[in-house]
Formats: C-alpha cells, sequence, structure tokens
C-alpha cells in the first residue's frame, strides 16, 4: 500500500529527472546568450542581437554541430513546448482589453480577409509546384495560420498521411527560425514603425511564441500588437478546420488506406495556451492582477521565452531541407513570399499608422 501511495511522487521525480537534462542545456545556452547580449551592450552600447535571437543561433550551432541524444530530448522538447506556452500564458498579463478594441473591426476583418487569401493563394502555388491535393492544403494552412498547430488539426480534417503531415512540418521548422531572425530586418528598410511591425509580424510569424521572439527586440508596442494580430490569425483555424471538415468530405472519404481520426478536438482547434491567454488578459482588463505583480510576471515571460528559443533552436536540423524535397521548399517559401506581401499591402490599406 505504502509503495502505491508513494507511485505517483515518484512518477514526478522521475519525469523531472528526464527533463532536468535537457532543461539544463537549455538553460546553459540561456546564460551563454544572454552573457553575449551584455557584452555587445558593453561594447557597443547597444545589443544588436538580442539574447532572444542569439539563444536561437547557438541552438541551431550546436544542433548542427552535435545532435543532442535521447538523455537530453525530453527536456528540450519540454522547453520547446511547454515552457514557450507558459510564456505565452504569462504574456497575456502586459496586453490589456483595450489593446485588442484598438486594432478596430476593420483591421480584424482585414486579418480574417489576409488569411482566406493566404490560404487560397498557397494552395494554389502548390499545386502549380505539383504537389498533392492534401499537402497543398496542409501547408497553405500551415503557412496562413499558425505552422505546426495548423497543420496538425487540419490533417486528420483531410485524412492527410504522416508522410503529408511529416513533408509539411519539415520546412516549417526551419523557416519559422528564418522568419524569426529575417523578419527584424524589415523595419529600417521598409521605415515601419513599432505598430506597422507588429502587425506584419503577427500576420506573417508562424506560431504565437515565437512572435515573441520576432517583436521583443524590436520594442514593447511591437510585441503587444503583434501578439494580438497572431491571437486573431490563430483563433481563425477553428473556422477553416470546421469548414475543410464539411467540404472535404470527399477527400476524407476517398483517402483508402490513409488513417482517419474523426473530426479534431476542441483542443486542436484552440490551443490551452490561448485560454490561458486570454484569462489572464481579462484578468489585467478587470484590474485583477496586481500592478506590482508586473514587472515580475513580464520578466518571467521574457526569462521562459528565452530558454524556449534556445530548445526551438536545439531541435532545428538545418539539413531536413535537403531530405524535404526542393517542391516542398519552394512552395513553402514561395506561399510565405506572398503571404508577407499581403500582409503589407493590408497594413497600406488599413492605413496602420
Amino acid at each position: 500500500m505504502r509503495g502505491a501511495a508513494q507511485s505517483p511522487a515518484c512518477g514526478i521525480v522521475s519525469r523531472c529527472r528526464r527533463l532536468l537534462p535537457g532543461i539544463a542545456l537549455c538553460a546553459a545556452v540561456t546564460a551563454v546568450a544572454t552573457a553575449l547580449q551584455g557584452l555587445e551592450t558593453r561594447l557597443l552600447g547597444e545589443p544588436y542581437l538580442e539574447a532572444l535571437v542569439l539563444a536561437i543561433l547557438i541552438g541551431v550551432a550546436i544542433r548542427t554541430a552535435w545532435p543532442p541524444g535521447a538523455r537530453w530530448a525530453p527536456g528540450i522538447a519540454f522547453g520547446a513546448k511547454v515552457l514557450l506556452e507558459t510564456a505565452v500564458v504569462l504574456l497575456g498579463a502586459s496586453v490589456s482589453a483595450a489593446t485588442v478594441l484598438a486594432l478596430g473591426p476593420v483591421l480584424i476583418l482585414g486579418i480574417a480577409a489576409v488569411v482566406a487569401v493566404a490560404i487560397a493563394s498557397s494552395y494554389g502555388i502548390c499545386r502549380l509546384l505539383g504537389l498533392p491535393r492534401r499537402m497543398a492544403i496542409l501547408v497553405a494552412c500551415g503557412n496562413s495560420i499558425c505552422g505546426n498547430s495548423a497543420i496538425a488539426a487540419v490533417a486528420p480534417a483531410i485524412g492527410a498521411d504522416g508522410d503529408d503531415v511529416a513533408s509539411s512540418i519539415a520546412f516549417t521548422a526551419v523557416l519559422g527560425v528564418v522568419v524569426v531572425l529575417a523578419l527584424p530586418l524589415l523595419v529600417p528598410l521598409l521605415r515601419m514603425s513599432l505598430t506597422q511591425y507588429g502587425v506584419l509580424a503577427g500576420l506573417t510569424v508562424y506560431a504565437v511564441p515565437q512572435v515573441l521572439a520576432a517583436t521583443l527586440p524590436i520594442g514593447a508596442l511591437s510585441n503587444q500588437v503583434g501578439t494580438v494580430v497572431k491571437l486573431v490569425r490563430v483563433l481563425m483555424l477553428g473556422p477553416v478546420v470546421l469548414a475543410l471538415s464539411l467540404a472535404a468530405r470527399r477527400l476524407r472519404d476517398g483517402a483508402g488506406d490513409r488513417p482517419h481520426r474523426g473530426r479534431p478536438a476542441l483542443g486542436e482547434l484552440v490551443p490551452w495556451f490561448i485560454v490561458g491567454f486570454l484569462a489572464v488578459l481579462t484578468l489585467r482588463s478587470f484590474g485583477l492582477i496586481p500592478a506590482a505583480a508586473l514587472p515580475p510576471v513580464a520578466g518571467a515571460a521574457s526569462l521562459l521565452t528565452t530558454v524556449s528559443m534556445a530548445a526551438l533552436g536545439l531541435g532545428v536540423d538545418v539539413r531536413v531541407v535537403a531530405r524535404a524535397g526542393l517542391r516542398v521548399a519552394a512552395a513553402v517559401t514561395a506561399s510565405l513570399l506572398v503571404l508577407g506581401v499581403v500582409a503589407f499591402g493590408l497594413i497600406l490599406a488599413v492605413g496602420v499608422p
């Protein structure tokens, strides 16, 4: 009986032991990245590469030179997913309902229009390059909404098999990091304001957590706007998956030997961290989070984000580009470029200040 009573605690301890090496590696990368940022500030007067970006670059370099083995994998995966999603939840404390409402109905409708246009154009590009229908749908939805999460949610709705999913996800992992690193360079090139850049990042970056890495180096306002825009974009996943589930019934029924899990669960349509973000945002908007608690919460979100970016870098294998195939590479890259052009067009059309 005593052993049975202790088993839950033993299970927690065992899980922590499995996670510790990978998390410790991510923390070490974070420490090096933070130290390098401090060195930049001391030598150059300001950090041209923030710790967030440095953590990704160091992680990718380590993964390329020395792929971490099975001992490190659980902690790295935990950092890249759970810690990152937790950081997004905490980020809700830095955004109020007023920020969301400040977007205005025109911009919110514009975000929905960008998603629709991006899906249609991406699908067309993929088909022109010879990709199968299911893979074309996965790439289009992944690029247009939220990367891997959209691919995972759409796959069961259209009866996509493992090869389709793996090929579609392969490039989102690599290009997601490329976008995070390259997008800030557009600020001086296009002479964008903090608000404009936030909208652009929210409309083009694949995952909600990656918006933090793409916008925090530019400014807090860009981060807030980008997060809210990305949130609206992610919420499009539910209607898109529902529409595909209904419209693609013949595609699913004709899948033959392709596995079919049925309709995706609610958690796949609305991830838990999005619900958490909205909950914390609501608490902040009603003044239920003490003002004294806001700076520590923001600091915790920033630290978790940097650790998570290290984990993200450690999980990216740049050699996956060669294995994914030239057609998939061209399709994903071209779709992403179209999304960027459409997003920037919306910023000009709406007159974002």
